[in-house]
């Protein structure tokens, strides 16, 4: 099933528990399952922009580099228990005007630049002096960082599911060296700025029909045991369903995301192949990639990052 497109498996042992992260060591930590998955999607995003990532397939892409500050991870094969991501909590004020998060500590984008108090705040004013930033959080007034471990989100009115709108793909925290100006404010993204998400990938080889993503080896979830698995993602253009589904039952692709009603006949009706979701979005994957519930498609997909996997 599709997750197994998650298929990022769990590392072997777990570190410390989920209250602070910690930067990785240069040497790769053993892999659950190891090797490399291949992705097939009708279009690669022409940014790796998180905020420019309006659909389900771009987010696919860009999810894997970039982390929004809140999220609930499990780790592959659903080893151990869910940690919080790079926001260790979210409080609000009685009347919900105020929301204040907990940074994880010790965090490092893929640049070498630290995640803090002080990167939220770059981001934030990223996002609200621009329209897409503002349609996300549209009553977002200030941010600010009483500790370096530490920001606030003051709102001009109640707001009960802020949480919800920053699990958002489209709020992945960006290092401040791949905007420009640096302090976020009506700042353009840089496209060719290296290493600038604090994901479990890091983009690699690329071009207009595939992009390579690499293991990012100081991740911090790393050390406590959130993966990723997989040593590679590789994304291929695959524009028409029928090519898609070619690659998934040739072997050339372990996912083909989405494929049409004829194409999840054929992977239905195939012994080593698996499929999830419905007649016009259905993906198929091999048998051998473990999945998850149908029922957890269209959560897990609006966001799919290849370090949660369900077995």
């Amino acid at each position: 099933m599709l997750a197994t497109v998650l298929a990022l498996v769990a590392l072997a042992g777990c570190g410390d528990d989920g209250g602070t992260g910690t930067q990785g060591s240069s040497r790769l930590p053993p892999a659950g399952g190891g090797g490399s998955l291949t992705w097939a999607l009708p279009s690669l995003p022409a940014t790796l922009d998180p905020l420019a990532a309006k659909g389900r397939i771009a987010q696919t892409v860009t999810r894997q580099a970039y982390e929004p500050l809140i999220e609930q991870i499990t780790a592959p094969y659903a080893q151990g228990e869910v940690q919080p991501g790079l926001a260790l909590n979210a409080r609000p004020s009685p009347n919900r005007t105020t929301w204040t998060l907990t940074l994880r500590l010790g965090v490092r984008f893929q640049d070498g630049t630290p995640f803090n108090a002080a990167a939220v705040l770059a981001n934030s004013r990223r996002w609200q002096s621009d329209p897409r930033g503002r349609a996300l959080l549209p009553h977002l007034f200030a941010v600010d960082a009483p500790r370096p471990d530490e920001v606030r989100f003051l709102l001009d009115q109640p707001v009960r599911d802020l949480p919800r709108r920053l699990a958002s793909p489209r709020l992945g925290i960006v290092s401040s060296r791949a905007l420009a100006p640096q302090s976020g404010q009506h700042a353009r993204f840089l496209r060719d700025a290296a290493g600038s998400g604090t994901g479990a990938f890091q983009p690699g080889a690329g071009g207009p029909a595939r992009l390579e993503l690499t293991r990012f080896a100081g991740w911090w979830g790393s050390s406590i045991g959130l993966g990723p698995a997989l040593d590679g993602v590789t994304f291929v253009r695959a524009p028409m369903p029928g090519q898609r589904y070619r690659m998934l039952a040739g072997g050339t692709a372990q996912v083909a995301d989405p494929l049409d009603a004829l194409g999840l006949r054929a992977a239905e009706a195939d012994p080593l192949l698996s499929t999830i979701g419905g007649p016009q979005s259905g993906i198929g994957t091999e048998g051998s990639v473990r999945g998850i519930p149908s029922a957890r498609l269209v959560p897990a997909l609006t966001g799919v990052w290849l370090t949660r996997l369900a077995g």
